[in-house]
């Protein structure tokens, strides 16, 4: 018998379709109200769910910080990201990078599997001139 969490519903692959249409890296949130345009009748829990199953299953990545909102990406390739520390907006480094060397890294209790590389500063909407953003969100000059 299928999984049922393996099956690619009709709902799961609009979901899916939308979100690799974005290169903005939408909240589920965001993307309720965009997948909305196609399903009126969806639930904002039916896209939490398949997009967790959407996570599990290696079709999207859930992109997960401290504090913040967690974000998605229908582009599953190796690849880093950047995160606004004003306003939580993600994009994607442009340069390829490899992947962090975890050999030698320890940590009492763990076994450390691998790593992520993720670069902070402030997106262009956030920043207003040439002003730098200091940890924490605050724009210095």
């Amino acid at each position: 018998m299928e999984n049922k969490s393996q099956r690619m519903t009709k709902q799961r692959r609009i979901i899916l379709d939308e979100l690799r249409k974005l290169t903005s890296h939408p909240t589920a949130d965001e993307l309720y109200e965009i997948v909305r345009q196609r399903l009126p009748r969806i639930s904002l829990g039916t896209v939490y769910r398949n997009l967790d199953v959407l996570s599990e299953n290696g079709e999207v990545l859930k992109l997960e910080s401290a504090g913040s909102q967690k974000r998605f990406d229908g582009d599953v390739s190796q690849h880093c990201h950047v995160r606004c520390v004003s306003c939580g907006r993600v994009g994607d480094v442009q340069e390829a990078l490899p992947e962090p060397d975890v050999s030698g890294v320890s940590a009492p209790g763990f076994t450390i599997t691998h790593g992520v590389s993720e670069f902070y500063g402030v997106c262009e909407a956030c920043r207003g001139g040439d002003e730098l953003a200091a940890p924490g969100g605050r724009i210095r000059q």
